[in-house]
């Protein structure tokens, strides 16, 4: 659904983002991580047609963004890091203004706003001001206003940016409906632990490079980490380190507790040999639970810092 093949934007001397490749599928939620000053916000610029490239492709649903900025723009639903407001607008007129700036015709531009309203609960809020709701609130506006034109992708750059905890959970189940009505949705944030539960792949960007770009499950064999098993029984847990210790899938077992902490070798899933080799055993196994990578720990592994 979104592709850019070696696009590079440079203002000056200055490189924001430098040959990069990155692929959206279809109905997915990828997640655009990087450092401040990574090119996150430049590219998704390109993107959505406010910033032409310097060199290189950029593509939304097959469509060249600078050939065809027009039909991109009716596909795409874009929200920056911070959504300018009207003061002096209630949230309809607000959400009323920008249905008659996408061409809506009149007569279906109030069922419009309703069903937006709806989508994003603020039903409750369709005539306070809207300088006068909460950061989440209009967050939560924001998401309404790019989904006036009902677009199959979305781009959010930050949206979860200064929330309160219960406003960004209520954003990210958002995403999820979002996903459940099939949009494409590129996200970027900053608070990885929020992308881990929502993405379906995400890109690590850092100095204008794509330094990974895949699931999480594929960040493993690029650092080298081991797969990791906690494993519990009910009891003989001396017999079981035993046991475990000799199969050659694994590299270390230790007691850690009440459970036995299991490391395999690179590139091994272990969760099917361990359970067999235990219950041919006859203990009896009350949890096998796979260690699972955190985005926090990859990213930080994966970039450097650098900023431009």
């Amino acid at each position: 659904m979104i592709e850019t093949k070696n696009l590079t934007k440079k203002y000056g001397n200055l490189t924001a983002v430098d040959d990069l490749n990155l692929t959206v599928k279809d109905g997915d939620i990828f997640g655009f991580i990087g450092p401040n000053g990574a090119g996150k916000t430049t590219t998704m610029r390109i993107l959505v047609t406010l910033l032409e490239p310097t060199r290189g492709q950029a593509s939304v649903n097959g469509l060249d963004v600078r050939r065809h900025g027009k039909k991109v723009r009716r596909l795409v639903g874009y929200m920056p890091d911070f959504m300018g407001v009207y003061d002096d607008l209630k949230v309809f007129e607000y959400l009323e203004f920008f249905a008659a700036a996408f061409g809506i015709e009149r007569r279906k531009r109030k069922s419009i706003v309703e069903g937006v309203l709806e989508l994003t609960d603020l039903q409750s809020k369709q005539s306070a001001a809207v300088d006068s709701l909460s950061r989440g609130m209009q967050q939560r506006l924001g998401l309404a206003r790019v989904l006036i034109h009902d677009p199959k992708v979305l781009i959010l750059d930050e949206p979860a940016s200064g929330l309160d905890p219960r406003a960004r959970i209520e954003i990210r189940e958002l995403l999820r409906e979002l996903k459940r009505m099939g949009k494409t949705i590129m996200i970027s944030s900053h608070i990885l632990s929020e992308l881990e539960e929502i993405c379906d792949h995400v890109g690590i960007i850092e100095h204008g490079h794509m330094v990974f770009s895949g699931t999480l499950e594929e960040i493993l064999p690029r650092l080298g980490i081991q797969s990791k098993v906690r494993v519990k029984v009910a009891d003989s847990q001396d017999k079981a380190v035993e046991l475990l210790t000799a199969l050659p899938q694994i590299s270390q077992v230790r007691i850690s507790g009440d459970y036995i902490a299991v490391t395999l070798h690179e590139g091994q899933n272990g969760d099917g040999i361990i359970a067999r080799t235990l219950v041919n055993a006859d203990l009896d196994i009350i949890s096998i639970q796979p260690e699972k990578l955190k985005l926090d720990d990859a990213f930080l592994q994966l970039t450097k810092g650098i900023v431009h």
